[in-house]
């Protein structure tokens, strides 16, 4: 059992930034994502698009923004459960929860702060005749591990910044590496182009476009692909398939979670702290709802913060917090660290 303070379900932004307004209440965070990163959208689609409504960056990556969101948290050391999605909710006597996984691992909090973005995202599927009997024999929609490929043939399909990401990054791992997709044009970022032009001038990957898989063959495991290009069919022997086609979101689980839902999404008091209508459960960032919300990453850093506020009388009842800006009371992280501004010199004027 993982016990914390307050459980969070969604590793995006809003979610990474409550980690940092809890540790300066001192309260401790944990984090449930069914991603195998943290960053949510920011790491999984857009890594390398630029994000301009962040307050004092006029430009930065999404990429940029998840690591610098990440160095901002390290001193508060929240837990991660990734690579999982928050399946049930249990409400006990004392009013705090117990979420249990889809593998099975089980969190106890007496605050839940529901952050899961669009919902949890799942794995847009190619359209392939017993594609689910590949899955984890070969066939895989995340690449946790790069290791796992190592000295094998790999099959990459999807044109977007995830499969030329990970098809230069296998380019050194595997054997052998195919890029496969439908267009002759890619939607990645430039230097991806060219570098994924490159690598192909000198061998180190084969591409294949415009092409689709069409049919997937293996006994036990994945063993060949049917790819067809300007209606020409050839079998593709490989190790491993991984379409990278996006992600598709859904409420998933928690909409059955007794919480009250318009229009996929979660319905909350904004008047006062972005609360549900259960009790010790909140929903902030894209995954609510309220009259006049927006779904910016700025209104989800400002949902969080009041969140925690709250969260902390919960957790403390009956106890005062007066809040100083961190100019004045610094910032003491849970790992002995401490960040404040320099003390003033006292001089008298002659």
């Amino acid at each position: 059992m993982i016990k914390t303070d307050i459980l969070i379900i969604g590793a995006g932004p809003t979610g990474l930034f409550a980690v940092f307004e809890a540790g300066l209440l001192k309260l401790k965070c944990h984090i449930i994502d069914a991603l195998p990163q943290p960053g949510g959208q920011l790491s999984e689609i857009y890594p390398k698009k630029p994000i301009y409504d962040i307050p004092g960056f006029p430009e930065v990556l999404a990429g940029g923004l998840v690591d610098n969101l990440m160095n901002q948290i390290k001193a508060f050391e929240p837990g991660f459960t990734l690579g999982e999605r928050a399946e049930t909710i249990e409400k006990l006597d004392d009013g705090s929860f117990i979420v249990t996984t889809n593998k099975g691992t089980k969190h106890h909090a007496p605050v839940i702060a529901i952050a899961g973005g669009l919902g949890s995202f799942e794995p847009r599927k190619p359209p392939l005749n017993n594609i689910d009997l590949y899955e984890d024999k070969g066939i895989a929609y995340f690449i946790k591990n790069p290791e796992i490929y190592r000295d094998k043939k790999v099959v990459i399909a999807g044109g977007g910044d995830s499969a030329l990401d990970w098809t230069i990054y296998l380019a050194d791992v595997a054997s052998e590496v195919t890029l496969i997709h439908r267009r002759n044009e890619f939607r990645g970022a430039l230097d991806s182009v060219e570098k994924a032009q490159e690598l192909r001038k000198l061998g180190k990957i084969n591409l294949i476009t415009p092409a689709e898989v069409t049919e997937l063959h293996g006994d036990e495991k994945l063993e060949a692909l049917t790819v067809s290009r300007n209606g020409i069919e050839e079998r593709l022997e490989t190790d491993h398939f991984i379409p990278l086609f996006g992600l598709a979101p859904k409420l998933g689980p928690m909409a059955n979670w007794g919480l009250e839902i318009e229009k996929n999404a979660i319905k909350v008091n904004n008047a006062l702290d972005y609360q549900t209508n259960i009790p010790g459960i909140f929903a902030i960032g894209d995954v609510n709802t309220y009259p006049g919300k927006l779904k910016l990453i700025l209104c989800g850093f400002h949902e969080a913060t009041l969140m925690c506020q709250s969260a902390f009388q919960i957790v403390n009842p009956g106890k005062k917090y007066v809040m100083k800006y961190t100019t004045v009371s610094g910032v003491d992280g849970f790992d002995g660290s401490r960040k404040e501004a320099p003390k003033a010199v006292i001089k008298s004027i002659e």
